[in-house]
Parts: structure tokens; sequence; C-alpha cells
């Protein structure tokens, strides 16, 4: 039998954020809302210390600096917040699913990324 291996997983689900995005003339220049939901695997089994694994609200406070900044996309938005996520210690994969609750009329219109280490 092989030895025992574990990820850890640590979840942001549904947070919502108001973010300078969009490329239309009508949304630059003002916030529009965003609904981000990030899973970090963090190369870690058994977590008895915050050390030994990422502590959500700094996920959470990417979040809202990028939501600071103008970003024309949430494609772009989603790759810089997994980027970040992927730089943080321990963390080998990220999944970042961002929606647009008001983009089209009926519906939620979004995106989502996978990144991880290869």
């Amino acid at each position: 039998m092989g030895e025992l291996q574990s990820i850890t997983i640590v979840r942001v689900r549904d947070y919502p954020v108001l973010a300078d995005i969009g490329i239309n003339p009508d949304e630059i220049g003002r916030r529009q809302p965003l609904v981000v939901s990030v899973e970090v695997e963090v190369a870690a089994g058994s977590v008895n210390d915050i050390g030994e694994t990422v502590d959500y609200r700094r996920i959470v406070a990417e979040i809202d600096g990028l939501a600071a900044v103008h970003i024309p996309l949430i494609e772009t938005f989603a790759h810089r917040l997994g980027e970040t996520c992927l730089a943080m210690s321990g963390v080998v994969g990220a999944d970042i699913s961002i929606d647009k609750p008001f983009a089209i009329t009926r519906g939620m219109a979004g995106t989502s990324i996978r990144i991880f280490r290869a």
C-alpha cells in the first residue's frame, strides 16, 4: 500500500465586492458588484497552526485590493487573483469563480479559472 497524501482546501465563497471593472463606456469609473469564490489547495495534510495553511482573510484582502483598481475584464481579475493566491506559501492550485450579477438582463454572467503548478 502507498503512503497517504492529502491536500487542504481553503475556501472563500460568494464574497460580494464592488469593483472598478468593465470595458463599456457606461461601466468605466463606476463600481459594479461582483461575487467572487476562491478555493486554494494547500500542500498540507494535518494542519495545527495558521502558519501551515492560508488565512482566508488574506484571500479576502487580495480580492478587495483588486477591486479598488480598474480592471477591464473579469477574466483578467480572475487570473490576477489566481496568480496572487498561487504565490502564497504552500499553495499548489487555485480555482477562482467570478460572477457579474448585472452583466446581462436575465441570469448571471461570469468566468472561472483553474491555476496550478505544473
